[in-house]
């Protein structure tokens, strides 16, 4: 049975395992977005997210906690500066883990990007309002005027004609009857 058993180990010892995600957590802050297997970025997950939530309260004391654990005072700058700004009104969920296609050549292993959140502009709110900013609909044109009566004018009177031909055409169905 494993009971208790949540930790993976990812096949290294206690010490290499706490290296190995204390480095990857501080590429994470450091550069936003990093490429990684699949098991090492649920568990660099399980590493981080609490590290991102003690960066809200900076403190000294939380400040040598996260230091403790990452070992780098540039990320730890860059944690409780750039970063916990922008995740401040985030209550938790800090980082996404998006599954690539592709495999590593040497093993097979299943690649994935981790990237946190509230960095990556193409999810956000915000992009999706300048996408619907962009898109043109009949009540923009006419409100438009001059620019929208111009280009308009032409089509009106292409639609007039065509009216026109279709009642003839009734009318002579009649006239042969």
């Amino acid at each position: 049975m494993r009971h208790g058993k949540k930790v993976n180990h990812l096949g290294r010892k206690t010490a290499h395992r706490q290296a190995l995600l204390s480095n990857m957590a501080s590429s994470l802050i450091l550069n936003k977005r990093i490429t990684t297997t699949v098991a090492k970025a649920k568990a660099l997950r399980k590493y981080v997210e609490p590290l991102l939530t003690k960066s809200k309260d900076d403190t000294t004391h939380s400040r040598r906690t996260v230091f403790s654990y990452l070992q780098n005072k540039e990320s730890v700058k860059t944690l409780f500066g750039e970063v916990a700004s922008k995740i401040a009104d985030r209550p938790g969920g800090y980082t996404r883990i998006i599954k690539l296609g592709d495999v590593r050549v040497g093993d097979n292993a299943e690649m994935c990007l981790i990237e946190l959140v509230d960095f990556n502009t193409l999810y956000s709110k915000e992009g999706v309002a300048k996408k619907a900013k962009t898109r043109r609909s009949r009540g923009a044109k006419k409100t438009e005027g001059a620019e929208a009566g111009t280009e308009a004018a032409p089509a009106a009177e292409a639609k007039a004609e065509k009216a026109e031909k279709k009642p003839k055409k009734a009318s002579t169905k009649k006239e042969k009857e």
